[in-house]
């Protein structure tokens, strides 16, 4: 949502457009700059082929946000990508107590960022960079533990009448491009389900749950769920917002019999 409306409004005049991703290549012109993806997408958890998008892209640097994947499950450099950025704030830190955000890439054109960053001011204060280094030595055993619990999730999920979709990497149908194994380790901790009756059965399942936190952020290690429509799509234009009734869930730390009974408990007073 954020990244959205930055793109759509806020670049001091640059033009931007947005495109499928099968569509890159048609979409590029002589002033393309640059390519932005994000795989796994947000909200729909859909996985874009990096590889071929670098291959649409030709000559022009593609950029990949990788905050979803983080790099224990996805190293997009490896498929000729230019940029990767994390929002450190998320399964880096994994805490929920630090921001900060990273950029990699070549020593060449890092050369480059290090003098934006310079001009600009763009610093990370020392208390974050504790947070954010703090967080790092767990970071695989988080990531790969919320992983399985997702996957549990995710199957009773389809388990449910009041949801029509459940959007998980991991489930049949999930990777319909094969890149579990081959691009991306693993589907990851990252669920979206779809409630049948849209909006405000939506709104109704976030206000019952008593462990599970209503909150945008993700990667912490307590379980937290978004209503993408209510919150942090409200800027996004009409034509690229998620479903009314689509909810994001970040898998935390918590067993996985402890959230099926938030959720079940939650879901039964949803009319």
């Amino acid at each position: 949502g954020g990244t959205d409306h930055l793109l759509a409004s806020e670049l001091f005049g640059a033009s931007v457009s947005f495109v499928e991703a099968d569509q890159i290549a048609a979409a590029i012109t002589p002033e393309t700059g640059l390519v932005v993806v994000e795989t796994p997408a947000n909200p729909t958890l859909q996985l874009l082929d990096l590889a071929d998008i670098v291959s649409q892209a030709g000559d022009v640097p593609v950029m990949v946000d990788n905050t979803f994947a983080t790099p224990v499950l996805q190293q997009p450099l490896e498929f000729g990508v230019t940029y990767v950025v994390h929002s450190a704030t998320k399964y880096i830190g994994g805490h929920g107590d630090a921001m900060g955000g990273v950029v990699v890439t070549t020593e060449k054109h890092a050369v480059e960022l290090r003098q934006v960053r310079a001009i600009t001011g763009a610093l990370l204060d020392p208390q974050s960079a504790y947070l954010l280094h703090r967080g790092l030595p767990t970071l695989s055993i988080r990531v790969l533990t919320a992983q399985n619990t997702a996957s549990e999730l995710a199957n009773w999920f389809l388990t449910q009448s009041k949801i029509s979709d459940v959007y998980y990497p991991g489930l049949p149908g999930g990777d319909a491009k094969g890149l579990i194994g081959k691009q991306m380790q693993g589907p990851g901790a990252m669920i979206a389900i779809n409630m049948k009756d849209g909006f405000e059965a939506a709104q109704t399942l976030c206000k019952n749950l008593s462990m599970i936190t209503h909150a945008v952020s993700l990667g912490s290690t307590d379980t937290l769920i978004q209503h993408p429509a209510g919150l942090t799509h409200r800027p996004v234009a009409s034509e690229a917002k998620p479903g009314q009734g689509i909810l994001r869930i970040s898998v935390g730390l918590e067993s996985a019999e402890d959230l099926i009974a938030d959720f079940e408990t939650a879901l039964n007073r949803v009319n």
